[in-house]
């Protein structure tokens, strides 16, 4: 057993704890007012932050970067290998953002050299027991996903995006800033912000409106919103022309323009009424 945990030489606090039993191995750094419990492993270049709590057998492997004020509970796997056969053992790594929350049994991949080479957690995440990061994910600020979900490699979720309960997002998939993803969605396509998708395979079920309120966005906001969602569900015009007209007559209205963008960068498509696939061309 190799301790070899560095306290910042400046700040206030308290130097790092290190409980006797932990193991730790390689170039280990951690902040003050930081933990690592009794049986813990941290193997390989990872950096700790202060005030963070890395809790009784949780692993983290390096690279990785832990920031400041995070808790990473027992038996999370944070670092390891992705899961993909192209893999050949290139330099990649995992961050995790100050102030998020590691539940027990989440497992978090690091990055692919062909896929940008960093797994990000942002700050303030929420990921309940047995969640599954893969490899390259990007999640925003904010992000709550539920118990036994799991995000496949290159996922992107937006801030304060929310998933329900064993969801399953596909490679490459967008969620929305703002998205609900519902308990046991199956996501395939690009999910837009503020919206809100359920099902097998998932589709768009209009406006997260209790998402937006909880974002504190005012009232006209909501209504242009929910406006642009009505539009996409109509089923005489296609989606050039509900695009258009949302475009028109609410396009002004920063959370319909973010709806905008976001469609209009799909590469894959996203849901619509009904699981009809549509895209932004």
């Amino acid at each position: 057993m190799s301790v070899r945990a560095v306290a910042p030489v400046s700040g206030s606090g308290r130097d790092p704890e290190i409980h006797p039993l932990a193991v730790t191995e390689g170039a280990f750094c951690a902040g003050r007012d930081s933990y690592v419990g009794p049986y813990a492993l941290v193997q390989g270049e990872v950096r700790i932050g202060c005030g963070t709590r890395i809790e009784g057998h949780a692993v983290i492997h390096g690279p990785a970067e832990i920031e400041d004020g995070c808790r990473i509970y027992s038996y999370a796997v944070v670092g390891t290998d992705p899961q993909d056969q192209k893999y050949r053992g290139e330099r990649t790594t995992v961050r995790v953002g100050s102030g998020a929350t590691i539940r027990e049994f989440v497992t978090v991949n690091r990055g692919t050299g062909l896929g940008g080479a960093e797994t990000v957690v942002g700050s303030g995440c929420y990921l309940m027991a047995h969640v599954h990061v893969a490899h390259d994910c990007r999640l925003g600020k904010g992000v709550v996903i539920a118990n036994d979900s799991t995000l496949a490699g290159h996922v992107q979720v937006g801030h304060h995006a929310v998933l329900g309960g064993r969801a399953a997002v596909g490679q490459h998939v967008r969620v929305g800033e703002g998205a609900f993803v519902a308990a046991g969605a199956m996501v395939e396509r690009d999910v837009p912000p503020f919206s809100i998708a359920a099902g097998d395979r998932a589709w768009l079920r209009g406006p997260n409106l209790v998402g937006l309120r909880r974002l504190g966005v005012l009232f006209e906001a909501r209504a242009a919103v929910t406006a642009a969602y009505a539009l996409l569900a109509r089923r005489d015009m296609t989606f050039a022309q509900a695009v258009a007209e949302i475009e028109r007559t609410h396009g002004q209205v920063p959370e319909v323009r973010a709806i905008l963008d976001f469609m209009a960068t799909t590469r894959i498509g996203i849901i619509a009424p009904g699981g009809r696939a549509a895209r932004s061309s």
